[in-house]
């Protein structure tokens, strides 16, 4: 079932996406070479506890597997879900950050992919089509097209550029819950799925692969992992469709 927020539960959940902002844009400006994801998972709990709310991935649990960290972090040739650890970050890679809290009842999700030191060209073009097909998806989000629409528009995108459009993860519906019905996936139709209706809050969240779209669970349970190696970038928003377009609520 879709629950369509109200004005009162949008401005409640504008909160909880510019806490989310505020913190990814700290925790980008600490990434450098050098930089272990755990200390940036660190930086980001205090941060939490600063600001007075709770974080929407630490405990999280998918059958018997919980999530151990406040942040995802995952590098280059890892696609999403990677757990902190004292791993540092190297000159070249791509570090995708992933990041929510729950505010007042209500959550917040989003997620940027960040160049560290200096990345190959090949690195930033990826980067940016990702990108790109975040902004493609979000123009879609208005009443009465469908998700068809907003999949087709992420998946063209990136084949256009000759990326592969990860399947196995998709994008979510959010609010009093950090995933809800529906799912948004990255790839599609235009014409086909669920419409869009004024009221719906979705995370949109492309993960685009440098190469083939195949993915694999690693054997900590969460890090996903492209299948030829090759690099992967992810951006994601969470946005309310409102009767004046999208409204990106995860923004500075």
């Amino acid at each position: 079932m879709i629950e369509l927020k109200s004005p009162v539960e949008i401005e409640k959940m504008r909160t909880a996406g510019k806490i989310v902002a505020e913190i990814l844009a700290s925790l980008t400006e600490q990434v450098k070479p050098g930089v272990t994801t755990s200390y940036l998972n660190r930086q980001a709990e205090k941060m939490i506890v600063k600001l007075g709310c709770r974080s929407a991935f630490k405990n999280y649990r998918v059958g018997t597997v919980v999530f151990p960290a406040v942040l995802c972090a995952s590098i280059n040739e890892e696609v999403v879900h990677g757990i902190p650890a004292e791993r540092a970050v190297c000159d070249g890679d791509l570090l995708k950050l992933d990041f929510g809290v729950e505010a007042d009842g209500y959550y917040g999700d989003a997620a940027v992919t960040v160049a560290v030191g200096d990345v190959d060209e090949d690195s930033m073009r990826l980067l940016r089509v990702t990108k790109e097909c975040l902004d493609a998806g979000i123009r879609k989000l208005t009443d009465s097209n469908r998700l068809g629409d907003v999949g087709e528009a992420v998946q063209a995108h990136a084949e256009s550029a000759g990326y592969g459009v990860v399947k196995d993860f998709v994008g979510h519906g959010i609010g009093r819950a950090l995933h809800e019905d529906p799912q948004v996936p990255n790839f599609g139709k235009t014409g086909r799925g669920r419409r869009i209706k004024t009221g719906m809050v979705l995370a949109v969240e492309p993960m685009i692969n440098i190469g083939g779209p195949g993915v694999r669970i690693t054997d900590d349970g969460w890090t996903a992992v492209t299948l030829d190696g090759g690099r992967s970038a992810h951006f994601e928003h969470t946005i309310a469709v409102t009767d004046n377009g999208p409204e990106v609520l995860t923004a500075l």
